[in-house]
């Protein structure tokens, strides 16, 4: 619980300069002390902000944030009640609604994030692959890299009887589908699932398993793994212990896709309606302020998380993506104001045409077994993330003077335009609307009617 001092300061501040009227108007809220979860990344950075700034305070709200061993520990804690709510992987919601893994009805008024992801390789991996790579006058590696260059290595392991083998965090994590997409992009097969089969490495050329962010640099450096899929700090912690090379970030795979979601369970927001509303406000202020002026605020932002308590890493590690820029190789650094983005391009909206896009990827690798119709995708969607709520604290917010009316998609049907080819590195466009036509253009992975039985795809 936080301390009364600190409230008192802010009530104080908050008179003097006659601010929040949030206090005139504060929601009666259920249940006024919670506990929230989430895995040592940046993309917790609303949490850390909206604690740390006094936003849940101003809803009050007396907010706990505890630091989880890995997704499977959160997910169960928020389903049992030990957790009210956490930072999750957007995943997480979608597959436990529809009963892939754990069965819960778990939903997500708030969306924490765009991009932060990246994709990293050992150093004996890297030097194989950059003869493949085209240089840029300079000499450096022109980006994006594509997995073409990684595809010849793949195959000289494989020819000699070796397994290749990649990190990602979780089964239904953005990072095993986005390791998943670029492999595939450059015609190397990332295996796929089935219900007997829950390894998704059958028919694979590169075989990924579940490492845990924090772990993932010690597991490359072990030899364990070839390269991951993370998020920040662990790919430019890799850069800083000079055992990795990031290729690529997600931004350069799908420009601005969608990353972590906060998740509550249904029945938390039912029976918590004027709890959830209060949650959301404070986490929108929280993404607001860390966007604002140009990121002004985000070396801050990089103090507050390199506390143990938060992420843990050394300031000039979580700086380099977070202030603007990203570390390929030592020395090449490059601008990539986007890397981390918290609010701009509606990030927080939680759009259904998001949700879609982990089922469609869910389906291409065979976690959904079977084929379904457009509208299940639509159904699905619309049971998991919840606009409306989104929204609701949202108008509430620019009436109290917190937020800007023009900084939200009122009239939004809950679908994004669709992702034109030149911002996705396959050059394949996404439409939300028609997500069999979508699957049935990416050359490898499950279409139509087709499903995984014994060791390969039939139909």
């Amino acid at each position: 619980m936080l301390k009364t001092g600190s409230l008192i300061a802010t009530l104080f501040a908050a008179t003097a300069f006659t601010v929040p009227l949030v206090h005139a108007e504060m929601l009666d809220v259920e249940k006024d002390e919670l506990t929230f979860g989430f895995i040592k990344l940046t993309d917790m950075a609303p949490l850390a902000v909206a604690y740390e700034r006094g936003y849940f305070e101003d809803e009050g709200l007396f907010v706990t944030l505890e630091p989880q061993a890995n997704w499977k520990v959160l997910l169960d804690r928020v389903i049992d009640g030990e957790l009210d709510g956490a930072h999750m992987l957007a995943g997480q919601p979608i597959a436990a609604t529809i009963g892939y893994g754990t069965k819960a009805h778990i939903i997500t008024p708030f969306s924490m994030d765009l991009n932060g992801n990246g994709i990293t390789v050992s150093n004996e991996i890297w030097a194989q692959m950059k003869p493949n790579i085209p240089k840029m006058d300079d000499g450096r590696p022109q980006h994006p890299i594509s997995a073409e260059a990684l595809k010849p290595v793949v195959d000289a392991y494989r020819a000699d009887g070796k397994p290749f083998n990649m990190g990602m965090v979780f089964p239904v994590s953005t990072h095993n589908y986005e390791l998943r997409y670029w492999l595939a992009a450059g015609g190397i097969k990332p295996g796929y699932y089935s219900p007997e089969n829950v390894g998704g490495q059958i028919d694979a050329e590169v075989l990924l398993s579940v490492t845990p962010p924090p772990q993932m640099p010690a597991t490359m450096e072990a030899g364990t793994i070839y390269g991951y899929c993370v998020g920040e700090p662990w790919n430019q912690q890799a850069v800083f212990k000079g055992i990795g090379v990031p290729v690529i970030t997600d931004y350069e795979m799908w420009k601005n896709n969608p990353e972590k979601v906060f998740g509550i369970t249904a029945e938390f927001a039912e029976e918590n309606p004027n709890t959830t509303l209060a949650m959301v406000k404070a986490m929108i202020r929280a993404a607001i302020w860390l966007d604002e002026n140009d990121n002004a605020n985000r070396a801050e932002a990089v103090e507050i998380l390199s506390r143990s308590e938060y992420v843990g890493a050394d300031e000039e590690v979580i700086a380099n993506s977070m202030t603007g820029f990203f570390e390929y190789e030592k020395g090449d650094r490059r601008d990539v104001p986007d890397f981390n983005v918290f609010f701009r391009y509606n990030a927080t909206y939680p759009f259904y045409s998001d949700a879609i896009w982990y089922l469609t990827q869910m389906r291409r690798w065979g976690q959904i077994a079977e084929a379904k119709p457009d509208s299940w995708y639509d159904e699905v969607a619309r049971e998991v993330y919840k606009p409306a709520i989104y929204l609701e604290a949202a108008r509430m917010l620019v009436d109290e003077g917190m937020a800007n009316e023009a900084d939200f998609p009122w009239e939004s049907d809950g679908y994004k335009a669709p992702t034109p080819a030149e911002d996705i590195i396959d050059g394949i466009p996404y439409d939300a609307r028609t997500p069999n036509a979508y699957l049935e253009s990416l050359t490898i992975g499950l279409k139509g009617e087709q499903r995984v039985v014994g060791s390969g795809v039939e139909g």
